[in-house]
């Protein structure tokens, strides 16, 4: 007797007999609407790290498209950055000027972000792969485990420039009202997908 998987994520809903084929055009898809998102960006005069969208369509990718295929398309994404494509915040690449005079965006005060997003992508994966996609409130935790990835290796590396304290108060602390706005999104956009599949 044969068994049907149940599906993990919401793309393996939509997408349910992808072949190999499918998952590198989701993998390019998605890569670009992260440098897209990437784009939209507010400088603030207090921190050297701009708020963009990028966050949001990172964890967002993960939870689409699971751990395995998130994280393969955030590390796309970077690769397309250090291929010099100007998809990082501000339209800049690896090897564009950071804030720091020198200091390639590779090795500038960002950096840690850029790791973190690979990480928090797998995590917002797994655990859309469990479920955790479904309901509002493990939607939300979810948005806020990943963000916290994030933080934890952009305030990280941004510490080795400002210190720590003043890393939290500049890398961390006037992102967090955007953060909110941006996992209130999710907590719409994921259930919601979900109750529409399912009609």
């Amino acid at each position: 007797m044969q068994t049907q998987a149940v599906p993990l994520t919401l793309v393996d809903v939509v997408l349910p007999q992808r072949r190999t084929m499918h998952n590198v055009i989701l993998v390019v898809l998605f890569s670009l609407l992260i440098g897209i998102s990437a784009q939209i960006a507010i400088p603030l005069p207090f921190t050297p790290v701009p708020i963009t969208m990028q966050t949001l369509m990172v964890l967002l990718t993960g939870m689409l498209l699971g751990s395995r295929l998130g994280s393969i398309t955030v590390l796309a994404y970077l690769a397309e950055g250090l291929a010099g494509l100007p998809v990082f915040a501000g339209g800049t690449s690896a090897w564009s000027p950071s804030s720091i005079p020198g200091v390639p965006v590779l090795l500038g005060p960002s950096a840690g972000y850029l790791v973190g997003f690979v990480f928090a992508a797998g995590l917002a994966g797994w655990l859309a792969e469990r479920g955790w996609d479904r309901v509002w409130w493990t939607t939300a935790l979810a948005m806020v485990l990943g963000n916290l990835v994030i933080y934890a290796f952009g305030v990280g590396w941004l510490s080795t420039f400002l210190g720590v304290s003043q890393a939290i108060a500049a890398g961390a602390l006037p992102f967090l009202i955007g953060d909110a706005v941006k996992i209130a999104l999710a907590v719409i956009a994921l259930p919601g997908g979900w109750a529409f599949v399912k009609k």
